[in-house]
Formats: structure tokens, C-alpha cells, sequence
């Protein structure tokens, strides 16, 4: 059965990873699920198969046997035996354990908002499939089949954006799940393969037929992480994947602004070896390696050049300093989000081999929540960072010889340039940085009796980073267009033409297409990417490539090829 590695981050070999192949089937059980592989299932449709190892299906029918005869015997059990909660005081007959997890699913059909994507709920429930298959759960394989089957098929239960205070885990969103599963009533809905439906049609379409809750397994599939810690995957996946196109932004403008390479010389960053630092500092010199565009300056030399500084400012020179905190953080967070991925969490937990059931709390968010928390804050980090770029860029006084806010026909007085692009990116940028605030400290909700007297607030803090996610999604787009326009300027000083591709680095030169070809304005050598204002409504531009990243598509290939070298 899959462990649990609580190993620490090795520096050696570090190198923040990118998805791989997405088509392969993904196996639960036989060993840790990754990220990636969440992603691939939740995303990309990759199949899901069970394990075939014995001695796991074993225990989670080892586990099932135990809470009946539990039942049978009348052994006092929380949850199974007893009422939950506030109310676990209250003792449950044999002859109602049934009927108390059917209801359990009833009462938790609280949720509000609006409906989480699709992609989160398909994660959670293959984090479900995996919970369960330590057998310490009490469930029967035959839940853990539908959630397969649900999977391979394309059928997502709608859950809501409201109703978990992550405490006991997300008891109001895996209650629709669960709902949905069994078809308990027509008023559960799922997505078919992008046709909306009631549950029990579409288990009728799967040839499936509506199933009533035993003993333990209403609580088996409410009582847990799943939901939340499905968003957290999807939410470090992109996080890391914007983190990349950060780092290919950074280095357009370092083309854009004439800047320097030296400050990303080994010889500085051996002397202050934080891995992060020592990463950002080793891909910034591939990054701008061959390029026409900046001062060459890894032999030590750093000649006075007229009227400019003898280095670079600050948003330059310290990169590596700066974004270094920041590779290390998110990597951390994605190793607390893979341990809780493969994970059980829920309670009571049942050791099947001993003939003992633990009363006990793996269903608290906190890693989640505190997780979440700091990735937002990240974010916030990095748009903050690609703000000042941005704003020397546009500034004549900053940008060593680029016309004011990029303006690219500078024979037509009536041309603003990027101006109000600017304006756009400063609108958003503060947003991330407020999205950066922390939730896991605030508003404790003393719930249900004083029982969930402590909360992670984990589902809440993950949502957040979704929305987080997407707002900088939206400013990557506008820091690219900046970056575009940048070294097109640029290569006219140095070369006389407005074709970046011949100056830029090697490793550069395909995001720069990449943008180019998304928003279908392909590299000339008579005109920069931005010539006259009206020519074009910036906007669309912004929508394409925003879309673009959201998809995964030939922009982020870009930044994956590079980084994957």
C-alpha cells in the first residue's frame, strides 16, 4: 500500500516539477499520488484504475468486517454506534446504523454559492478513492468502485463553494458526492459529459442502481480533506506553472531594460546557498544566456555606461533574493499537500489488523488552510515583483532608452502606448497582494454544539487561492504583453529592426512566439508588437492569453519546455 513519505526537502536535485505525459492511466493504491497525477485525472481525463494488490483490497474488506461486527455486537463506536457530534452521546441501535448514515447525507445538504469546477470535484473524489484504500475507513469496495466508475465515465457530482469550515474535514461538500453516488434523490445533480442530470439517471446510464449507506460509510465519505485538498493540488499546480512564466517574464524585461547578467553569477549565490536563491540565480543565467539584448558582464567587468547606474536596480539585481523565499515556500507547500493527498482522514480510523478503531482528528484542514494561506501570499509576492518591472519599463527614466510607456510608432503624437495597460495591471496587482491575507486565523465558528470548537478553515483558505490563481493568471498576461513589446523596442536599438527573435536568448525566444501566435500577432521586422493604439483593443489580447495559461496551452508549453531541460 502507498506510504506516507514525511521525508525533508533535499537540495540536492532541486528542481521544481512540471507535468508529464497526462494520457497515462493513473493507479491508486499501489503507490504515492503526486500532484500531477491529480491534476492529470481532475484536468485531462487519464483514466483511474483500482490496485490489483490483494492485501490491499484485503484490508478495506478487513476494515468493512470489523465495523460489522461492530454493529452486530453493539461495541460503542462514534459515529457507528453513537450519534455524531454534540449529539455522540446519543446511542444508535443496530437496527438503525443504516438509517443514521443515509440521514447523515440529508442533513448535510447545506452548501451555497456557486458550483465548484469541475476539476476540483474530480479530484477530490480520485483523493477519496485513495483515502479509502488504506482500509482504515470501514467502507465497502463497492463506493470506492462507483467513484472509479464516475471518474472513467465523466460524470461530477455539483458541489458547492460554501459549507466547510474544514473542522471535520468537508462534511457539507462530500455529502453532495456521496449523494450523488448512491442516487439517494433526484435533487442530486452531476455533470455527464457536459450534460447536466439527476443522480440516479445517470447511475441508470452507468448501469448502476441507487445503493443505501451502511454502517460507517456515510461518515467514511464525509469525514475528510478530499475537497479541499483537491483544490490545493490544482491550485500548486498552477501556481508553479505561473511561477515559470514569472520567471520568463523576468527575463523579457531584463532584455527589455539592457540589463545585466552578472547578477546572477554563481560566485554570489554559493556565498548565500538558500536553495531557492541558488535556482532562481542558475535559471535566470540559462534564461538569458545568448542574448543580444543585455550586458554580458560574467567575467567580473561592470564599466560606467554614460548617464546610467554602474548596476542594476534593485528588481533586477536582487531576483534571486527575492524570488528565491518564494520557490522554497511553494515547494514546501506541495510536499504538505502530497502527504495529505495520500492520506486517510477520516473518524474514526479502523486498525483491522489489531481489532481497534482510533477516535481521532486527520479530518482538521490546518495544513491545508496554513498552505493555502502562504501560497496566496506568494502570489501576492510575485505580482508585486512583476509590478515594479512593468513600471521601469514603461518609464523613461528607468528604462535606458525604450520610449515612454512603450510606445511603439513614435511619429504619431497621438499614441499612448501601454499606458493604460499599466493602469490594468495596477488594478489587479493590489487585489493579489489583499488575497494574500491569512483565513486560518480568523472568524472561529464555535460549530455544531462547541464539538468543532476549533477549525482549519481549510476549504475557504483553498478556494481563495483558486480565485487567487486566476486573478494572476489575468496579470501574467499583461506582464507578458510587456515583456513582448519590451525587446521588440529593444532589438531596435541594437539591431534596427523590430524582430525580437534574432536578439532574444534561445531560451526566451519561444515564449516570446508563444505570446506572438496566441494573440495572432506574428514578429515583424518593420513594427513592434504594439505600433499604434488603435490598431488593436488590448483587451482581447489579455483574454487570449490569460485563456491560454488557464489551459495549459502553448504559452505554458513554453515555460515547461525550458524548465523541463
Amino acid at each position: 500500500m502507498n506510504t506516507v513519505s514525511l521525508n525533508t526537502h533535499q537540495t540536492s536535485n532541486y528542481s521544481p516539477s512540471f507535468l508529464g505525459n497526462p494520457d497515462k492511466t493513473v493507479i491508486v493504491g499501489d503507490q504515492n499520488l503526486t500532484i500531477d497525477e491529480v491534476v492529470s485525472v481532475a484536468r485531462h481525463g487519464s483514466l483511474v484504475s483500482l490496485t490489483e494488490n490483494q492485501q490491499v483490497l484485503q484490508g478495506v474488506q478487513a476494515s468493512r468486517d470489523y465495523i460489522s461486527n461492530a454493529v452486530e455486537t453493539g461495541q460503542p463506536i462514534y459515529g457507528v454506534t453513537s450519534g455524531f457530534g454534540g449529539m455522540a452521546n446519543v446511542v444508535i441501535s443496530p437496527e438503525c446504523a443504516s438509517l443514521l448514515q443515509n440521514n447523515l447525507v440529508w442533513f448535510l445538504k447545506s452548501g451555497a454559492g456557486k458550483r465548484l469546477p469541475l476539476a476540483d470535484v474530480r479530484a477530490a473524489m480520485l483523493l477519496r478513492i485513495n483515502s479509502h484504500l488504506y482500509g482504515a475507513s470501514g467502507i465497502r469496495l463497492e463506493l470506492i468502485q462507483r467513484m472509479e466508475k464516475f471518474l472513467n465515465a465523466g460524470v461530477t457530482p455539483h458541489v458547492y463553494e460554501f459549507g466547510s469550515i474544514g473542522a471535520s474535514g468537508d462534511l457539507v461538500p462530500l455529502s453532495y458526492i456521496t449523494g450523488a453516488l448512491i442516487g439517494l434523490d433526484p435533487s442530486y445533480t452531476v455533470d455527464f459529459n457536459g450534460k447536466e442530470m439527476d443522480a440516479p439517471t445517470a447511475l441508470k446510464k452507468l448501469g448502476l442502481e441507487p445503493l443505501q449507506l451502511l454502517a460507517k460509510e456515510g461518515l467514511a465519505m464525509m469525514n475528510g480533506t478530499s475537497v479541499m485538498t483537491a483544490i490545493a493540488a490544482n491550485c500548486v499546480y498552477d501556481t508553479k506553472t505561473l511561477l515559470a512564466l514569472a520567471m520568463g517574464a523576468h527575463a523579457l524585461a531584463i532584455q527589455g531594460l539592457n540589463g545585466t547578467n552578472q547578477s546572477f553569477h554563481p560566485f554570489i549565490h554559493q556565498l548565500k546557498p538558500h536553495p531557492g536563491q541558488k535556482w532562481t540565480a542558475s535559471q535566470m543565467l540559462n534564461l538569458l544566456a545568448g542574448s543580444r539584448l543585455i550586458r554580458d558582464e560574467l567575467d567580473g567587468s561592470h564599466d560606467y555606461r554614460g548617464t546610467h547606474l554602474i548596476q542594476d536596480r534593485y528588481s533586477l539585481r536582487c531576483l534571486p533574493q527575492y524570488m528565491g523565499p518564494i520557490v522554497d515556500g511553494i515547494e514546501q507547500i506541495q510536499q504538505q499537500i502530497e502527504v495529505e493527498i495520500n492520506s486517510a482522514t477520516d473518524n474514526p480510523l479502523i486498525d483491522a489488523q489489531n481489532q481497534a478503531s482510533y477516535h481521532g482528528g486527520n479530518f482538521l484542514g490546518q495544513y491545508i488552510s496554513t498552505g493555502m494561506d502562504q501560497l496566496r501570499y506568494y502570489i501576492g509576492l510575485l505580482a508585486k515583483h512583476l509590478d515594479v518591472q512593468i513600471a521601469s519599463l514603461v518609464a523613461p527614466e528607468f528604462n535606458n532608452g525604450l520610449s515612454a510607456s512603450l510606445v511603439g510608432n513614435r511619429g504619431r503624437s497621438v499614441n499612448m502606448g501601454l499606458k493604460g495597460l499599466q493602469i490594468a495591471g495596477n488594478s489587479i496587482m493590489p487585489l493579489l497582494t489583499f488575497y494574500g491575507n491569512s483565513i486560518a486565523d480568523r472568524y472561529p465558528t464555535h460549530a455544531e454544539q462547541f464539538n468543532q470548537n476549533i477549525n482549519s478553515q481549510g476549504f475557504a483558505s483553498a478556494n481563495l487561492a483558486r480565485r487567487s490563481v486566476e486573478i494572476f493568471q489575468q496579470y501574467m498576461a499583461i506582464a507578458l504583453m510587456f515583456g513582448v513589446q519590451a525587446v521588440d523596442l529593444r532589438t531596435y536599438t541594437v539591431a534596427e529592426h523590430y524582430d525580437a527573435r534574432a536578439c532574444l536568448s534561445p531560451a526566451t525566444r519561444d515564449l516570446y512566439i508563444a505570446v506572438r501566435d496566441v494573440v495572432g500577432q506574428p514578429a515583424s521586422a518593420d513594427r513592434p508588437y504594439i505600433w499604434n493604439d488603435h490598431e488593436q483593443g488590448l483587451d482581447l489580447h489579455i483574454a487570449r492569453i490569460a485563456a491560454d495559461i488557464a489551459a495549459d496551452g502553448q504559452i505554458v508549453s513554453a515555460v515547461k519546455n525550458l524548465f523541463a531541460s
